[in-house]
């Protein structure tokens, strides 16, 4: 099968396009041909190593897999013995690891489930990384309820679009933060109140929030306090890429010991894959309370150039790669 491959951490300019081995299947597996995946910022990181810290997991000098892409969407090839909820010619969409290939297998009993009827392969491979961090920012830890008065800062890419969809179906009257080139699509989509960052600022707006979801990260504590109210959530999703040993995590232990002080809370997460969460996303998608945004797709041989341009921390909703 084709699939991108690299074998050092770098730019873009590692990756290959090759000829590999078809994934081996465990008994727990399903293999998966894969029809769209989509580019992450987590993949941009995957691939330069950088913040440093991430190589604990990746592989301190060398990547431990050649592999990349988590996001996918597909057909089941076969399932493993041990697999029951799934078999051969169901579509399916979720994440794994080498989801930037023609297959990839993934456990069966983890991050995969049936894709919603009413969306491609296309739409459907845009969801899951960031849909599943969006919703656990806002569910898990931001801890939102309806009525409420949500921010989202840094609402335009792929966690953007879809917490500004997830904060309205659960009721919160939401504001989001947005270039100029994307007001227009992020009030399409549901927000009540959309601030041009390039025209406003929106920390001097006067007005408070009950709950923060800080995907840019580009504003100080001191600024955030002017927008939160008392007891109110920050939830650091992002951050800026200036520390290259531990990227954001520098930014949430600040904040956090900030907030010790106040009755306002600070929350840094990493999201947690799994089926449980794909399944409350997919009944959302089927019944129209969520649509992907896509703004554009590739062929696999254009990977490189799509992962440069996510890493440039500018694109508006989800690239996708079909395969």
């Amino acid at each position: 099968m084709r699939a991108i491959v690299r074998e050092k951490y770098g730019t873009a300019d590692v990756l290959e396009l090759r000829d590999v081995d078809t994934p081996v299947m465990t008994d727990d597996d399903v293999l998966v041909r894969v029809r769209a995946a989509s580019v992450n910022p987590y993949d941009w990181h995957v691939v330069t190593g950088v913040p440093y810290i991430a190589r604990l997991v990746t592989g301190l000098r060398r990547p431990k897999s050649h592999l990349l892409g988590a996001d996918f969407a597909g057909i089941v090839e076969a399932a493993g013995s041990n697999v029951r909820h799934l078999r051969p010619g169901d579509e399916v969409f979720g994440a794994g690891t080498g989801s930037f290939a023609e297959q990839l297998c993934v456990r069966a009993d983890r991050a995969v489930a049936p894709k919603p009827e009413n969306l491609t392969f296309a739409q459907a491979a845009a969801v899951p990384l960031a849909a599943i961090t969006a919703l656990q920012a806002l569910r898990n830890k931001g801890r939102i309820q309806a009525g409420q008065k949500v921010l989202i800062n840094g609402a335009s890419g792929g966690v953007g679009t879809f917490a500004v969809q997830l904060a309205k179906a659960f009721g919160a009257e939401v504001t989001a933060v947005c270039s100029t080139r994307n007001v227009d699509a992020i009030r399409s989509i549901g927000a009540d109140h959309v601030i041009d960052y390039t025209q406003e600022d929106f920390t001097r707006t006067g007005r408070r929030h009950d709950l923060m979801l800080d995907i840019a990260g580009n504003r100080s504590w001191s600024e955030c306090k002017r927008v939160l109210a008392d007891g109110a959530t920050l939830v650091i999703v992002g951050g800026p890429k200036t520390n290259r040993w531990i990227g954001s995590l520098g930014v949430a232990v600040r904040r956090r010991i900030a907030a010790v002080i106040g009755t306002r809370t600070v929350v840094w997460f990493v999201a947690t894959m799994n089926a449980e969460d794909l399944a409350v996303l997919r009944d959302l998608l089927e019944t129209a309370r969520m649509t992907p945004v896509v703004e554009r797709q590739c062929e696999l041989s254009e990977t490189p150039e799509a992962l440069r341009y996510v890493g440039q921390g500018h694109a508006q909703g989800k690239i996708v790669i079909t395969t």
